[in-house]
């Protein structure tokens, strides 16, 4: 048997030759695909050849199949037991090619390492081998950037751009970062017809480390820590909040921010004397600004609404949808509107006829978590040199420095002396005499003679004004002017012309909260405003200041421990001057209407003291007066 062994392994030796020597055929003929290989036994695999193997076509002498596994794609041989000799013998087929064979003309290392600038690839989850100019190392990042070009058979061709960029990370291995960039060209505000906004236009950035934290560019500043100043302001600058130990029971918290406004705050009563139709009237209806502007933009998400001293929520499934573009709201059939109806809206919107800015700080200490100080100290002002919408001239700004705060009256005449064409709208002035004074009034002509002044006129509101439109056939809009009956205007229109008057607000106040005892505690808090309706004039600058002041005591006793029946008492005494201002509403939005007032309330000056006592045991029975 050894001798019958030798010679059969001398002859697959002899064809091992044999097969290196039918590897290179003469010209013209055919390759066979039939291996026969001889190999040193190393390590755990070995590479049997560049093509792929036929399955099945595999075998080594004297190995059984069971020590070895084939990757035959690959043309892989991985040991499981490695055989005792030093080489084998074996034999298999092969496929004409590689199965897997990568094709490509240009290796992909040899492109990317030789452009100027890389592509910025987003949604990669901060990989930190990404070589591109964005590179933000460790913090999560994703988004997108887009360019769209559209054109029509009537229009030109417009380029439309969107970038959205949010990251998320920490810088080093202390200071945590959260940004929001988002960027649209189209200058429009989102549709108020869902509950959730996505907000076009946006940049926010955020850093916070331990006890402090610093926001930049779009942000919110909510005030609800003291009660004489409360606010909710949208504001486009920078904010840094800390809290930190000043002494062993000292604590200290400091709010600083400094902003430029993107509105101004605004109140809106719909009932039956603004609006006689109120009766199954779902809208739109139509917001005015503080200065009676018709046509703005309302900020998104700044609008409450309420029906009847209820807040409502904002979405076609819920009680209103809101088109910021054109300040209208409209209600939804679940909640139907009658002529009883009482809506009160408030908001914020673009108010762009002057720079606008903001500054608010905030400071709180407590000590020994029973007594606390709290001062906020808040100013709003138009720069009064920095017009952006409206422009005024020195005959306007005389004009307002003579009304001084009056600014009712900022009603500038917009009558110019022209000349006659027939295609203009041109009136006439007429003298007449109302009893002892003499007055004038205009009226449309066509009269080269007579008609010498070109009008522009605003719509007051009805009363407001002593002219009505005229439908005479004319090219182009004709008022045509109404006497006044009884000293009363019956037009709504008058060719004048708003003008809006730059304006301050200031407001400081001081609060102490003190935990006497267990069962007692008591708050005050003092408030001065300082508010400026037009700061072109120095008159009538003495009645700008208010003041405010509120004192709350609380008592808690335990009347009896068994059945832990408590009696809680509250007394608050609260003064309000006539010429205080507040930033906001001051008060819960149904208090005219529980003490029996008008929704619209004259300022006076106010002296209110609330006294309530509840009685309440273990099982949340109360009884309250």
């Amino acid at each position: 048997m050894k001798l019958l062994s030798r010679i059969l392994l001398l002859f697959l030796l002899f064809q091992v030759s044999l097969a290196s020597t039918a590897q290179q055929p003469a010209p013209g003929l055919p390759v066979s695909n039939f291996r026969i290989r001889k190999m040193a036994v190393r390590g755990d695999s070995l590479l049997l050849d560049s093509v792929s193997i036929i399955p099945r076509s595999f075998s080594i002498l004297q190995v059984d199949t069971g020590a070895y596994q084939i990757d035959y794609i690959r043309a892989v041989l991985k040991w499981k037991v490695r055989p005792e000799t030093d080489t084998v013998i074996m034999t298999y087929r092969v496929f004409p090619y590689r199965l897997n064979a990568v094709a490509q003309r240009y290796n992909f290392d040899s492109v990317v390492n030789n452009v100027y600038v890389a592509p910025f690839e987003f949604n990669r989850n901060g990989v930190s081998e990404n070589k591109s100019v964005f590179d933000f190392g460790s913090i999560q990042y994703n988004g997108s950037f887009g360019r769209a070009l559209s054109f029509g058979n009537n229009q030109d061709a417009v380029v439309n751009s969107t970038f959205q960029l949010q990251l998320n990370g920490m810088l080093k291995d202390s200071i945590e970062i959260a940004a929001a960039l988002t960027d649209n060209n189209i200058p429009i505000q989102p549709d108020g017809t869902t509950q959730q906004l996505n907000e076009f236009d946006q940049v926010f950035l955020q850093f916070k480390k331990r006890n402090w934290q610093l926001n930049l560019g779009d942000i919110d500043i909510r005030q609800n820590q003291m009660y004489f100043l409360n606010f909710y302001k949208r504001l486009q600058g920078i904010s840094f909040q800390t809290s930190y130990q000043v002494a062993p029971s000292v604590k200290a918290t400091t709010l600083v921010s400094g902003s430029i406004a993107k509105g101004k705050f605004n109140r809106n009563l719909i009932d039956r004397t603004t609006y006689p139709n109120l009766e199954g009237n779902q809208g739109p209806y139509r917001l005015t600004g503080a200065n009676n502007e018709f046509f703005f933009i309302v900020l998104a998400n700044t609008e409450r609404v309420y029906l009847d001293g209820e807040l409502l929520q904002r979405g076609e499934e819920q009680d209103y949808i809101i088109n910021y573009n054109t300040a209208e709201i409209t209600f939804m059939p679940r909640r139907l509107i009658t002529k009883d109806s009482r809506i009160q809206v408030e908001f914020e919107y673009a108010d762009r006829n002057y720079l606008n800015a903001n500054l608010y700080g905030y400071q709180e200490i407590s000590v020994n978590e029973r007594l606390k100080f709290k001062v906020g100290a808040f100013t709003n002002s138009d720069a009064k040199n920095s017009q952006i919408n409206q422009t005024l001239d020195a005959r306007q700004k005389q004009f307002l420095f003579d009304i001084g705060d009056s600014i009712s009256r900022a009603l500038y005449p917009t009558v110019v002396r022209d000349s006659f064409a027939s295609d203009k709208i041109l009136y006439e002035k007429i003298y007449y005499t109302n009893g002892i004074v003499t007055d004038s009034f205009y009226r449309y002509s066509t009269d080269p003679s007579v008609a010498h002044y070109s009008l522009s006129f605003t719509d007051l509101g009805q009363g407001g004004g002593n002219y009505v439109p005229d439908f005479n056939g004319a090219n182009g809009k004709v008022y045509r002017f109404v006497p006044p009956v009884s000293g009363v205007r019956q037009g709504r229109f008058e060719p004048v012309q708003i003008l809006v008057t730059p304006k301050k607000q200031q407001l400081i106040s001081f609060g102490t909260d003190y935990q006497i005892d267990k069962k007692n505690a008591l708050k005050t808090e003092v408030a001065v405003s300082n508010n400026d309706a037009n700061t072109f004039s120095s008159k009538d600058g003495g009645d700008d200041k208010g003041l405010a002041a509120r004192v709350q005591y609380a008592n808690t006793s335990l009347l009896s421990s068994a059945r832990k029946l408590m009696l809680n008492s509250n007394i608050d005494y609260e003064f309000v001057q006539q010429k205080y201002k507040p930033l906001e509403r001051l008060r819960y939005v149904e208090f005219s209407r529980d003490w029996g007032l008008p929704l619209t309330l004259a300022p006076a000056t106010e002296n209110i003291i609330r006294f309530s006592t509840q009685l309440k045991d273990k099982n949340a029975h109360a009884l309250t007066y």
